[in-house]
């Protein structure tokens, strides 16, 4: 079949987003996470703590957070968010899955490198099957990640530390391709010096916290963020504030289909 200009059509967004949450322990991701409406958790670690919320029993393999996925596309229910608890916990799970499906101990085992491009192909499968829940359930996904502060060279000037999520170069990468928004929670914190910066030892700086907590949704060179919708560059780290944000007027290329 030839294709012609007359085949095209306006298109839009209308499928919920899949959105990447990183930061420290304690921040406050997985709070951040149960308070969207009508969610499911399934964790590959047990990070709920004192928090209530519906949840598979923790995954002790990839192919059980599979089946789980499995089971929200197979079957009826009124889910409308999945919260995946947490993805660098679930890297391991994929290492061991490629290491058994090669008949080896450990993905180290397969040669340098090796076992880390196969890895991908287990990434992919789960974004994929996240896609499909939204393509046909109108299911959104909150992926939870923690942070890890790396070394980061770009060509053209000299090398500084970035906060970025806690996986696998490669993983990491293409979590950063797939996912719809990324965002990095900190808290608020101020520097401020003690002591003489003439004297001998000089002067020392000292943090201090305002007890506010941030979404942080623009990318900057110290930290891992993004959003394809012209969210604002950074949000209290509340449900509410986050999804009014991403349904505002405001925002570009805004998905129609949204679970607020």
């Amino acid at each position: 079949m030839a294709i012609s200009l007359a085949s095209l059509k306006k298109v839009s967004n209308d499928r919920p987003p899949i959105i990447c949450i990183h930061g420290g322990p304690g921040i406050g991701k997985t709070t951040f996470a149960a308070n969207s409406p009508d969610c499911v958790f399934i964790r590959t670690e047990d990070g709920l703590g004192n928090i209530e919320a519906t949840a598979f029993p923790v995954s002790n393999s990839f192919e059980e957070v599979m089946e789980a996925i499995g089971a929200l596309a197979g079957e009826e229910h009124s889910f409308k968010w999945l919260v995946l608890d947490s993805l660098s916990a679930l890297e391991p799970l994929i290492w061991d899955a490629v290491a058994r499906a090669e008949d080896k101990k450990s993905i180290e085992d397969l040669g340098y490198g090796k076992g880390y491009i196969m890895a991908l192909d287990r990434w992919r499968e789960l974004l994929d099957a996240l896609s499909y829940l939204a393509a046909t359930k109108g299911i959104g996904s909150i992926l939870i990640a923690h942070s890890d502060i790396v070394r980061f060279e770009p060509p053209e000037m000299a090398a500084y530390d970035r906060v970025q999520i806690k996986l696998h170069k490669r993983a990491f990468q293409l979590i950063y391709e797939r996912a719809d928004v990324i965002g990095y929670a900190a808290p608020e914190v101020f520097l401020r010096q003690d002591g003489d910066p003439k004297s001998i030892k000089g002067a020392r700086n000292i943090a201090t916290g305002t007890g506010n907590r941030w979404l942080n949704l623009v990318e900057k060179p110290s930290f891992i963020a993004k959003n394809r919708y012209q969210m604002p560059e950074r949000l209290p780290l509340e449900w509410n504030a986050f999804i009014s944000a991403l349904l505002s007027p405001q925002s570009a290329e805004q998905p129609q289909a949204v679970n607020q």
